[in-house]
C-alpha cells in the first residue's frame, strides 16, 4: 500500500464574483439615482379668479418686472437686470427691516426666469412674506 500525504490545502472563498456583483450594483445605483437640488423658496402658481383688496401696509416693498426683463424697486428703476444691482436696489430700500411684505408685480410677458429672480433674491435677503400679484381676467 502506497500511501502519499496529500499537502493539505487551506480551503478559500473565491471573492472575485462577490466584488463584480458590488461594483456593478454600486454602478447601477449611481447611474438610476436622480438629485434633486433643493431651492430656497417654494413656489405656488396663482389661479385667480376673482380679485380680491390685498392687505395695504403702511411699508412693503414692490418689485416690479417689466417685460423686457428690467426690474423696478418701490418705483425706481434699475439700471440693469443683473442679480446683484437687484439685490443691492433692495437692501437700500428696506435698510435692516426684513419683515416687510414683498410684492412681485410681473408683465403677462416678462419670462419666468425674471420672476423666479426677483423672488429668489428676495427670499435670499430673509424675506419670507413674498406675493405673486395677479389680475381679474375680463369676462367674456
Amino acid at each position: 500500500m502506497n500511501l502519499q500525504s496529500r499537502s493539505k490545502e487551506e480551503p478559500e472563498v473565491n471573492l472575485t464574483s462577490l466584488i463584480d456583483v458590488v461594483l456593478l450594483l454600486l454602478v447601477f445605483f449611481m447611474v438610476s439615482t436622480s438629485f434633486v437640488r433643493e431651492t430656497e423658496i417654494s413656489l405656488r402658481l396663482p389661479q385667480a379668479q376673482t380679485q380680491t383688496e390685498p392687505v395695504i401696509e403702511v411699508e412693503n416693498l414692490e418689485i416690479i418686472v417689466t417685460e423686457t426683463g428690467g426690474y423696478l424697486v418701490n418705483g425706481r428703476a434699475l439700471v440693469n437686470s443683473e442679480r446683484s444691482t437687484l439685490r443691492t436696489a433692495i437692501e437700500q430700500t428696506i435698510g435692516d427691516s426684513r419683515d416687510l411684505p414683498v410684492f412681485v408685480r410681473a408683465d403677462a410677458m416678462a419670462t419666468h426666469q425674471a420672476v423666479v429672480t426677483a423672488m429668489d433674491v428676495a427670499g435670499q435677503l430673509g424675506f419670507v412674506q413674498i406675493s405673486i400679484a395677479t389680475v381679474t381676467p375680463p369676462e367674456d
